[in-house]
């Protein structure tokens, strides 16, 4: 079986290395191609994610290419993960909205909308050659952000083949079976909602409901991703929350940190993967993989370590080593394998995708992606019904898919009306003027990439 990796040259290229080569065997992957656009980010992040590979299993056929049919030719499955335009560009689309004192975050809001419009036509392109030369059936597992405007977008488009993936749900639900020293994979959650926006109805651990338990653990909140909450919030709210959630409830305390901080999150990654590709490019990383290793554990460990500091005020301080054969943890590449191996099992479980509602959420249309927990049976992933959820925790979900429909259509139709429509309606915008100005602004900073909208 085939799986190929679209953006297999990026800085996160080790991790889906190592998820897929320990799993490969049981999952009968026995070609493993990475391609990437960029030959230089290629020849550095994409060989050491080949070694790493090649350590953990040697009969792996592991090619790096940057031939995009050669790629998805006769593939099974294929994860694409690409950043059109670099972290430059993610940089300016920061900065664009700051200055007009609003969220500058790269997965939702007006900066999601501008990422949005130039990793959704490199998608299609990629989509149509897997069309013509994969394999029939051949899935899709996108990461690229953001995920919930680019999984509408590509499903509206007729690429029905595609689903969008996360790790915050999983990784959140590890953090809690660390919490309670239980074995990996016994956590199970209720989760609806859409990507970076969904609220955990139930949390199981072993078969036994913990939420509420959670909900009142002060633990949780130090050693958890709670910790960017109050508990009063979810109490409240009568549900755990995504982190990316921070940024709708404590909007005003993420600009605010964001505007004073010395960095935005996009120029802090930027600034660390300039450095540590400089380092890396000095070294054969083939004849020093260790040196090679050693350089990408400390400016990883730096960004790691930097995670929603801007926005939240909140540092992690922990060592960060990468073990190459240490029992894999998942992250967004487990997501796009447990669905592999459900399929490839011919059995039935459940996770948690972004996939079309079809009527699980009261209020919502059949045809809007969600990320929801799924039932995995016969190739087909199927919602769990939630029906009638919190009136609250809805008229916030309702408030963003209504972005991101109008979000989709402005960049299939290339509509600078839709688009402006879009950005006025989103919580985090909220303003008509400022949306128009974001707009215009976006299309220019864009045009490159995206050629001219009416």
């Amino acid at each position: 079986m085939k799986l190929a990796v679209i953006g297999g040259g990026g800085v996160r290229s080790m991790f889906l290395a190592k998820s897929i080569a320990q799993k490969a065997e049981k999952l009968h992957i026995d070609t493993l191609v990475f391609m990437d656009t960029d030959e230089k980010k290629l020849n550095i992040y994409g060989k050491m994610a080949k070694i790493t590979a090649g350590k953990i299993n040697p009969s792996l056929d592991f090619i790096l290419t940057s031939d995009p049919v050669a790629a998805v030719k006769d593939a099974d499955y294929v994860i694409t993960t690409i950043r059109v335009g670099g972290d430059d560009m993610r940089v300016r689309d920061e900065r664009i909205a700051l200055s007009k004192g609003i969220l500058g975050q790269e997965t939702t809001g007006a900066v999601g909308l501008s990422f949005a419009m130039r990793s959704v036509g490199a998608l299609a392109e990629y989509c149509e050659l897997i069309k013509k030369y994969s394999k029939p059936g051949c899935k899709v597992f996108n990461f690229t952000n953001p995920a919930g405007v680019v999984s509408q977008t590509l499903r509206d488009m007729g690429y029905d083949f595609t689903y969008g993936i996360c790790d915050a749900p999983s990784g959140m639900l590890r953090t809690f079976e660390k919490l309670y020293g239980a074995p990996e994979g016994s956590a199970r959650g209720e989760v609806y909602g859409l990507n970076h926006l969904s609220y955990f109805s139930s949390i199981r651990i072993d078969g036994r409901e913990v939420l509420n338990e959670i909900i009142e653990n002060d633990k949780a909140y130090s050693e958890t991703d709670l910790r960017y909450f109050d508990k009063s919030l979810l109490r409240e709210r009568k549900a755990i929350l995504n982190e990316y959630l921070y940024y709708f409830y404590y909007r005003e305390k993420a600009v605010a940190n964001i505007l004073n901080a010395p960095q935005t999150r996009g120029e802090q990654i930027a600034e660390i993967n300039k450095k540590m590709t400089a380092e890396l490019e000095k070294i054969d990383v083939e004849k020093d993989f260790d040196k090679a290793l050693e350089i990408f554990e400390y400016w990883y460990g730096e960004r790691e370590n930097n995670y929603m500091a801007a926005e939240s005020g909140v540092k992690r301080n922990t060592r960060w080593h990468f073990d190459i054969f240490e029992k894999d943890d998942g992250g967004y590449a487990g997501v796009a394998l447990n669905f592999i191996e459900i399929e490839q099992s011919g059995g039935r479980d459940s996770m948690i995708l972004c996939v079309p509602s079809g009527g699980a959420i009261e209020g919502l249309e059949d045809t809007d992606i969600v990320e929801i927990t799924c039932d995995i049976e016969g190739g087909r992933a199927v919602p769990h019904n939630f029906g009638k959820v919190d009136e609250q925790n809805l008229e916030l979900i309702r408030r963003v898919k209504i972005y991101e429909r109008l979000a989709s259509e402005a960049i299939r139709t290339k509509s600078r009306v839709r688009a402006v429509e879009a950005l006025t309606l989103h919580p985090l915008v909220a303003s008509y003027s400022l949306a128009s100005e974001l707009t215009d602004e976006y299309l220019a900073h864009n045009k490159e990439y995206i050629g001219e909208w009416k």
